[in-house]
């Protein structure tokens, strides 16, 4: 018996696909959409369902930015081969993603069980989800959203890659939102910070779905939840991602703010009333 249903799946493919670029953390609206099913957001298995999905996602930003990351990959290989092509900025890009990675695979392996145990209880997601909702309200007043994506540096890579990090260890603070925040405050314009975030998030997103698929495949989620999770996810996001790119071009984060304090506080006092298990 698979530990969460083709129905439930299909649920969490939507939750998934929507939230996952969004500022408003994906693996916190996964573990309380989890939680209101009454699914064990501790599972193994089911800790490892929720990863594997994000592959859904992650294939939708590999379509959405083909061309984009084609580009990237050819600069990179011609530079490989090619010492005069190693000043052209999309070679040193593709290197700078791939430096940036680091710092959330070595964390990610290291904190893993502290991840899945304390870290995942539902109140250290309400809290980080309005905590973060303070620090992405700071960034965008802060920021002064002078710097395009031609003007990215290894510095920015590094430092926005490696906000990632308050992401895996505080589910709820967003990986869309630690990585656009920190973005903001060096000054990137908003359009900039989303894709830089797109950019970031492929490698590490896409490791951590296969690092999980054995847990999600060989620990009580059947092969055709995943599939109808991982496609669900694929097809949402894809929608997700064309809007998100729209919005950010003509407003500001506050409203994404907003919405996760609303989540925050009103979680907690599900929490606090007994509503919904941590």
């Amino acid at each position: 018996m698979s530990a969460i249903s083709i129905g439930q799946a299909a649920v969490l493919g939507v939750v998934e696909g929507v939230t996952e670029f969004l500022p408003v953390s994906s693996t916190g609206h996964l573990k309380i959409t989890e939680g209101l099913m009454h699914i064990p957001v501790d599972d193994t298995s089911v800790v490892g369902f929720t990863a594997v999905i994000q592959v859904g996602a992650i294939a939708a930003v590999l379509l959405y930015f083909f061309k984009d990351i084609t580009r990237i990959v050819s600069a990179w290989g011609r530079g490989l081969r090619n010492r005069e092509e190693r000043q052209n900025h999309d070679y040193k890009f593709a290197w700078w993603v791939i430096y940036a990675t680091i710092p959330i695979v070595v964390v990610g392996l290291a904190a893993k069980k502290l991840v899945e145990g304390p870290l995942g209880s539902l109140w250290v997601v309400a809290g980080s989800l309005i905590v973060g909702s303070g620090v992405m309200w700071a960034a965008d007043q802060m920021g002064r959203h002078k710097r395009g994506e031609d003007d990215v540096t290894f510095k920015d890579a590094m430092l926005v890659g490696s906000a990632q990090i308050l992401a895996l260890l505080f589910p709820g603070f967003s990986r869309s939102g630690a990585t656009m925040s920190t973005a903001l405050i060096l000054d990137l314009d908003r359009v900039a910070a989303t894709r830089l975030s797109f950019f970031l998030g492929i490698p590490a997103l896409t490791g951590a779905g296969l690092y999980e698929l054995k847990d999600a495949a060989g620990a009580g989620v059947g092969a055709v939840p995943l599939a109808v999770g991982t496609a669900v996810s694929f097809v949402v996001a894809y929608a997700s991602i064309a809007w998100l790119l729209k919005y950010v071009a003509k407003h500001s984060f506050n409203a994404f703010v907003i919405y996760r304090i609303v989540i925050g506080v009103g979680l907690l006092g599900l929490l606090a009333t007994g509503a919904l298990n941590a």
